[in-house]
């Protein structure tokens, strides 16, 4: 559902923006879990590492889904909300089991990565509407998916 607004981004564009923000926060809210779930069940070696990092990660991602949902209701639409929605609008796939320590790693640069696709996404439409407040706000989400990708693939970097 749309609500009538004239914040002189033209209704084609809002839609396209705020289609493609409903994936980042499926995307988000995804990862947010499948990271948590992890931080909970990581195990070995690397345990003390990885369930700091990790329980810094999903502190960083719950944060942000409030913010990407506040920017969809600026567009005038109503965030999705619900975990039906997320598998529906998410790229990133639920976890069914507690992988080994550095498949979680492998598992987690693979989201950030996908992530990372589904932001760049919304950039077009966001340009064509003239959406900075959209623009910046994805901005920061790449700055800080990239930077967290590169951290977990160091983690996997053989001596």
């Amino acid at each position: 559902m749309v609500q009538k607004i004239n914040i002189s981004i033209p209704e084609k564009e809002r839609e396209l923006i705020a289609n493609g923000l409903m994936k980042l926060l499926a995307d988000t809210y995804t990862l947010y879990l499948k990271t948590h779930n992890f931080h909970w069940n990581v195990t070995g070696p690397m345990f003390q590492t990885l369930h700091i990092m990790f329980m810094e990660q999903y502190t960083e991602l719950w944060n942000a889904i409030d913010l990407i949902a506040e920017r969809i209701r600026s567009l005038g639409y109503f965030a999705p909300g619900s975990y039906k929605e997320f598998t529906k609008l998410s790229s990133i796939s639920e976890e069914d089991s507690v992988p080994k320590a550095k498949d979680m790693v492998r598992n987690l640069v693979l989201g950030h990565e996908m992530t990372i696709k589904t932001a760049r996404d919304i950039i077009q439409p966001a340009e064509a509407g003239n959406d900075e407040s959209t623009l910046d706000l994805v901005t920061q989400r790449l700055t800080i998916h990239e930077k967290t990708a590169w951290m977990l693939r160091s983690l996997l970097e053989e001596e």
